[in-house]
C-alpha cells in the first residue's frame, strides 16, 4: 500500500495544554507515532511529523479562572512542560507548534470564512444558559448543578464526573452558573453548524466500504455512530477564548475547539514548511501524500467524522489513509485520572528516573492498549527492564563486545567457513527487518517489539550454543566466525532498535563506531568489516532494585490516600439541655503546663502542674496515650477550674484539662487562637 506514496504526514493528537503528559497519552498517541514516523525515515521517506499544543476550549479557562491568571498564563506554562518532555523522551517531531499562534489563528479563520462563503454552514438560533451577573453565555462545563442520576451536587453540565453520566445542561437539577454561582437563564444565541447528515451517505462509502483495514476499534466505532444517524454540530461557541469567529456581527464568539484544534495539523506543517523551505500544500493536497492521524480511543469520532466531512466541504484536502487509534492504559489496575492525580507524569518520570527513558517507551510499546484497554504497573516495568533489556538485549550485546576485546583487541575478526548453525542464525538475521517492517506497516508495534527482540534472544542463544570462550584455544578459526557473526547481530539491532530505543541505538552505535547500513541495507551479515575497530565497552541498561519500584509504588499509594473520601465522623448525641445559669456556673481558664510527668502503674494519665492564674496546681489527665511528657511542658491548656477536687490513684486531682476528639481517635487542646495571660475566662 505504501509503495504508491511519495511523501507521509503524520499526525500526533494536540496534547491538551491544561495539564502535563502522562504515561497513557505517551502509550496511546506519541510512543507508536514516534517508532512508526522514526521507521518512515529509516527507510528515506519523506515525513512530515507534526503536534502542538491545543490550547483553546473551556476547560482551558475554567483553570485559569480557578488559578487566577490568564488563559494564556495556563497555556504558556503547560506548553512549555509538554515540549521539554517530548523532547527529553526523544519523540522525534519535525514541528511541535501550538494553536495560541498566529498562524493558526489566520489559517483556521480562513478555512471557516470559506466554508461560510461556500454556503456550508446552517444558522441556526437556539436558547442556552446566560450568566446575568457574569454577562456572558455559559458553556456546558461553566453550569453546575444536581445530577439526576447520584445527586452529586456539583454535576457538570456535560458529565457528572462521579457516577459518569452524560448529561446536558437542562438535564441538571437546579442548575448554576460556575462563574458566579446565580442560577442562569435561558436567551438566544446564534451559532453556524456543520450539517453532519449531508456527509453521512459518503461516510458510509468512505469508511465502511474504503477503509474495512482500519483497526477494529476504530472501524467499529466509525459505524456505531453512522448507524445511531449524524446530526448538525455547532462549529462556533459563546467564548471570549479561541479564535474568533471572522464574520460580522459574530462578536463573542470564538470558533468550536473541535473545528479548529484538527486544522493546528496544517497550520503546524506550514509553520515547518516555511522554516526548511519546502511547499506545505504537497502535506496536505497532493494526491501522493500519505495522511495518518494517530489518536486515542477518545478522540476517533473527531478525526474519523468530523475532521474529514470539513475536509471534504472544503474539497481541497487529502483525507486520513488511516488512523491506528489505541484504546486506554490503567494504571496499576485503576483508570488513569487527571483530576485524581492518578497517573506517572512524563516530566516527573524523567526526572526521577533519568537515563531511563528509552525503558519508558519499551515498556509502554510492549504493553501498548492496540485493540483494549491494557495496564501498566511498575512490577512489570521493572521485570521488563530487568528480564528483557538487561538480561536478553543488553547481556547479548555486552558478551559479544567484551569477548571481541579480550580475544581481538576490539576489532571485528574474519568470518571463515561457515557451520549448519551459522548459517542458520544469519538467515534468521535476514528475516527480521521484513518481520518487523509488515508489523509496523499494519500498526501493530507490539508484534514488531516482539520482532525486534528476538533477534537479540538469537544472538543470545547462539553465543549459548556455540559457547566460543571454550574454543578460543583449540580452535581459534572456529571463533572468529562466531563472534563475527554476533558482532553482525548486535549492528543489525543498532540499526532496527532506533526507532523503538533511539537513544540506546546512538548510544550503541557509537559503541560500534558506527555500523555500516541503513534499514534498506539491514538485515546483512556484513555491516561490520573484518579489521573494524569497535570502542570501549558500555553497558546499554542497568538492572533496577527493588527500593526503586518501591519509591513509584509509595508515590501512587500516597496519591490514594489524598484522594480517598474523607469518612463520615461519628459524634456523640447532645447532652441534656441545662439553662444559662448551669453554664455560668462553669469556671473556665487559660492556664500553662509547668510540669508533666507520667503516673506510675498507668498507660492513660499524666500528673501535671498548672498555673491556673489564680494558683499553681496538680491535674490528672488521661492523655498519656497521646502525648509524652516533655511535649507539653509549656503548653497553654483551657482548664475547668472549679471542679471538684477527685482523688485517683491516690493523687488528688485539681480540675479537668479540656480536651477534643477528632474521627481518628486522636486528642487535641482546646486552645485561644492566640497567646494569653495565664487566668484569662473562657466564656
Amino acid at each position: 500500500m505504501s509503495q504508491k506514496f511519495n511523501r507521509y504526514t503524520v499526525t500526533a493528537a494536540l496534547p491538551y495544554a491544561n495539564g502535563p503528559v502522562h504515561i497513557g497519552h505517551l502509550a496511546g498517541v506519541y510512543v507508536p507515532a514516534d517508532i512508526y514516523v522514526r521507521y518512515l525515515r529509516a527507510q528515506g521517506k519523506d515525513v512530515a511529523f507534526v503536534c502542538g499544543s491545543d490550547e483553546h476550549g473551556v476547560a482551558i479557562t475554567l483553570k485559569a479562572r480557578k488559578e487566577g491568571v490568564s488563559p494564556q498564563e495556563i497555556v504558556d506554562k503547560y506548553h512549555a512542560i509538554i515540549k521539554k518532555s517530548f523532547e527529553e523522551l526523544g519523540i522525534s517531531f519535525d514541528i511541535y507548534s501550538r494553536t495560541s499562534s498566529k498562524v493558526h489563528h489566520e489559517t483556521s479563520a480562513e478555512m471557516f470564512k470559506e466554508l461560510f462563503d461556500k454556503g456550508v454552514f446552517e444558522e441556526q438560533v437556539s436558547s442556552q444558559y446566560y450568566d446575568e451577573e457574569a454577562g456572558q453565555f455559559l458553556a456546558d462545563r461553566y453550569i453546575v448543578g444536581t445530577c439526576p442520576n447520584c445527586g452529586n451536587e456539583n454535576a457538570y453540565g456535560d458529565q457528572c464526573e462521579k457516577c459518569g453520566i452524560s448529561l446536558s445542561p437542562a438535564e441538571l437539577i437546579n442548575p448554576r452558573s460556575a462563574l458566579s454561582g446565580a442560577q442562569p437563564v435561558l436567551k438566544e444565541t446564534k451559532h453556524w453548524y456543520l450539517p453532519m447528515q449531508d456527509y453521512e451517505n459518503w461516510l458510509r462509502q468512505w469508511i465502511l466500504q474504503g477503509h474495512k483495514e482500519w483497526k477494529p476499534n476504530v472501524y467499529g466505532q466509525c459505524k456505531s455512530w453512522l448507524d445511531t444517524g449524524l446530526k448538525p454540530r455547532a462549529m462556533t461557541r459563546d467564548l471570549d477564548w479561541g479564535v474568533r469567529v471572522p464574520l460580522a456581527g459574530a462578536e463573542g464568539k470564538v470558533l468550536y475547539v473541535w473545528f479548529d484544534a484538527p486544522i493546528g495539523y496544517i497550520s503546524a506543517t506550514k509553520e515547518w514548511a516555511d522554516a526548511q523551505g519546502k511547499d506545505w500544500e504537497s502535506y496536505w493536497r497532493a494526491e501522493d501524500t500519505r495522511l495518518i492521524h494517530f489518536i486515542g480511543k477518545d478522540n476517533i469520532v473527531f478525526h474519523c467524522i468530523i475532521f474529514p466531512s470539513i475536509l471534504k466541504a472544503d474539497g481541497n484536502y487529502i483525507l486520513p489513509d488511516n488512523v491506528p487509534a489505541n484504546e486506554f492504559l490503567n494504571l496499576e489496575g485503576d483508570k488513569i485520572s487527571t483530576s485524581r492525580n492518578w497517573a506517572v507524569w512524563l516530566h516527573e518520570y524523567l526526572q526521577e528516573l533519568p537515563g531511563k527513558e528509552d525503558v519508558l517507551r519499551y515498556v509502554l510499546c510492549a504493553n501498548a492498549p492496540e485493540t483494549k484497554d491494557n495496564d501498566f504497573t511498575w512490577k512489570d516495568f521493572q521485570a521488563r527492564n530487568n528480564n528483557e533489556l538487561v538480561a536478553i538485549y543488553g547481556n547479548f550485546v555486552n558478551r559479544a563486545l567484551v569477548l571481541t576485546h579480550k580475544y581481538y583487541e576490539g576489532r571485528v575478526p574474519a568470518a571463515g567457513d561457515l557451520a549448519p548453525i551459522d548459517q542458520e542464525t544469519i538467515d534468521k538475521v535476514r528475516q527480521a527487518p521484513g518481520k518487523i517492517s509488515k508489523a509496523l506497516e499494519n500498526f501493530k508495534f507490539r508484534e514488531a517489539l516482539v520482532e525486534f527482540m528476538d533477534l537479540a534472544r538469537v544472538g543470545n542463544k547462539y553465543l549459548a550454543d556455540t559457547e566460543p570462550w571454550k574454543l578460543i584455544k583449540e580452535n581459534p578459526d572456529r571463533v572468529n566466525t562466531i563472534l563475527n557473526i554476533a558482532l553482525q547481530i548486535v549492528a543489525n539491532l543498532s540499526i532496527l532498535g532506533e526507532p523503538f530505543l533511539p537513544k540506546t541505538s546512538k548510544k550503541l552505535a557509537a559503541i560500534l563506531g558506527s555500523a555500516n547500513g541503513s534499514w534498506t541495507t539491514v538485515g546483512q551479515a556484513d555491516l561490520l568489516q573484518p579489521g573494524h575497530q569497535v570502542n570501549k565497552v558500555e553497558l546499554l541498561f542497568e538492572k533496577i532494585e527493588d527500593s526503586v519500584m518501591e519509591e513509584q509504588v509509595l508515590k501512587l499509594q500516597n496519591t490514594k490516600k489524598q484522594n480517598e473520601p474523607v469518612p463520615e465522623v461519628s459524634v456523640d448525641p447532645a447532652k441534656p439541655e441545662i439553662t444559662f445559669d448551669d453554664f455560668v456556673k462553669l469556671d473556665i481558664r487559660v492556664g500553662t503546663v509547668l510540669e508533666a510527668e507520667a503516673m506510675p502503674k498507668s498507660k492513660k494519665l499524666l500528673k501535671l502542674k498548672v498555673d491556673t492564674g489564680i494558683d499553681q496546681r496538680t491535674i490528672l489527665s488521661g492523655i498519656a496515650q497521646h502525648f509524652s511528657p516533655a511535649e507539653i511542658i509549656g503548653q497553654q491548656v483551657s482548664v475547668l477550674v472549679n471542679l471538684a477536687p477527685r482523688k485517683m490513684m491516690g493523687v488528688e486531682s485539681q480540675g479537668m484539662i479540656l480536651m477534643a476528639e477528632d474521627s481518628n481517635g486522636d486528642l487535641r487542646f482546646i486552645l485561644p487562637s492566640e497567646q494569653v495571660n495565664n487566668g484569662a475566662l473562657v466564656s
